[in-house]
């Protein structure tokens, strides 16, 4: 199985840290907090123009036709930048979900769309914000309404909103492949954002000076960064794995494999993203949960994703439904 990026896939995340880089996503978020979305729309539609929302979105509906591989590749980025808004709903899951629905052309365009799926995910994550706004659940989405005012979130970039359902079912996707492909683009968000959190904290202690010398010539600080390292780089093989099964691509891939794939990968990013955030406050100190400092940013956003999209315990479960259920085949 081959787990390097080919060089369309290299060109498209290069164009998007490019994008990125130069758009200010942290003074986007940091606006998208306080509740002026402004700047975070902006972004939203330039990231539109470049393709990102219409990933998953079949050609013939004015999408690009892409794959999970891409999709997980374009999540890291996001989850790198920390950029606010209902991406993985609008991005992952509603495409999957509602099929050849009408919605789905004005998705890849850069309609702002997002959905709760009960009981796991209960909030609909930005809904004020969005156009189309759905619930799924029993085998069925149908659109909402929001409900009530917005629930607080660690990360206060994620507006949580209760919404009801108003209408008949929509869409003729599969809700099962949806979810999979919403977990999917969390674990690469997770990912992405303990890269980033390695990186500022690599930075900071090759500045930061004690007892006549930087913190980073310490044994025991570069043993803690060596073990995020190691975390990340063995979670990414999973991601782009499962990222593969659910493709297709993978050589020994199954449809039964898929759901094992994605919670395997989610964990696994979930754990490392989890380790870079205490490892990067530990060796900032107490500045870096500070509101004013810009890693507190990704300290709360990744404690906010791990458990979006399925907790921890959900998804580990169904890692071991997979194995005992192959186990009990191969008896």
């Amino acid at each position: 199985m081959r787990f390097v990026p080919s060089d369309d896939q290299r060109d498209f995340v290069a164009s998007l840290e490019s994008l990125l880089a130069a758009a200010d996503p942290v003074a986007a978020a940091r606006a998208w907090a306080e509740g002026e979305t402004a700047p975070g729309l902006a972004l939203w539609r330039r990231l539109a123009e470049q393709g990102v929302h219409a990933l998953l979105v079949p050609e013939e509906a004015g999408g690009m036709g892409a794959t999970p591989v891409e999709l997980v590749l374009a999540f890291e980025a996001l989850g790198r930048h920390a950029v606010p808004g209902p991406y993985v709903e609008s991005v992952a899951f509603l495409p999957a979900a509602l099929g050849d629905a009408e919605p789905v052309a004005a998705l890849a365009e850069g309609a702002v769309g997002s959905v709760a799926a009960p009981p796991g995910t209960p909030y609909c994550l930005d809904a004020d914000v969005a156009t189309h706004v759905f619930v799924a659940g029993d085998g069925a989405l149908r659109s909402a309404s929001v409900a009530a005012a917005a629930t607080t979130s660690v990360d206060r970039t994620r507006r949580l909103f209760e919404v009801t359902p108003t209408g008949d079912a929509v869409g003729a996707g599969d809700l099962d492949a949806a979810h999979d492909l919403a977990s999917l683009a969390t674990a690469a968000q997770l990912l992405g954002c303990g890269e980033r959190i390695l990186a500022d904290s690599v930075d900071y202690v090759k500045q930061r000076r004690q007892f006549g010398r930087e913190i980073g010539s310490y044994q025991a600080i570069k043993h803690h960064l060596a073990d995020v390292r190691i975390a990340l780089d063995f979670a990414r093989p999973l991601l782009h794995g499962a990222a593969l099964a659910a493709t297709g691509e993978s050589v020994d891939a199954v449809p039964a494999d898929r759901a094992r794939d994605v919670s395997a990968a989610k964990v696994a990013c979930a754990d490392a993203a989890y380790r870079a955030a205490r490892t990067g406050l530990q060796v900032h100190g107490a500045i870096g949960y500070t509101a004013e400092f810009d890693l507190s940013l990704w300290l709360t956003k990744v404690r906010a994703l791990v458990t979006a999209w399925g907790t921890p315990a959900h998804h580990r479960a169904r890692v071991l439904a997979a194995l005992t259920a192959a186990e009990g085949g191969a008896a």
